[in-house]
């Protein structure tokens, strides 16, 4: 079984920057596709970035210039840098995983979910 657990949310001033963490346990992480979501209040869940097992990435249109995703195999963890943060950014941003293989792209395509971070983000 996978546990996926999310930190590094807050509140931040438009422009600044955030780092969040998923912590992967269970399950065999080399092999695992992961991805990253958010949700604000009242709008439905949103496609942000993919990283396939073997490290290639895929970035939504929204995230795209000022999202990272990247991950560190030793640490089981799986990062999204965000920079220049805006007040839409404001959500819950939650990591998943995918068994299957390749790049995921949509909610339905991932097995496994953490409980979210808030990302506030004041003018």
């Amino acid at each position: 079984q996978v546990q996926l657990e999310e930190s590094g949310g807050g509140t931040v001033r438009a422009g600044d920057s955030l780092k969040l963490t998923c912590a992967v346990s269970g399950g065999s992480f080399m092999r695992l596709n992961m991805g990253w979501f958010r949700q604000a209040e009242g709008k439905e869940r949103e496609f942000l970035a993919a990283i396939e097992w073997i490290g290639n990435t895929f970035y939504a249109d929204s995230a795209k210039g000022r999202f990272t995703i990247s991950k560190d195999n030793a640490k089981r963890t799986v990062y999204l840098q965000m920079n220049n943060l805006k007040p839409e950014d404001t959500a819950s941003y939650t990591c998943a995983a995918r068994q299957q293989s390749g790049l995921g792209y949509h909610a339905g395509e991932y097995d496994y979910w953490g409980q979210g971070t808030q990302v506030t983000v004041s003018t």
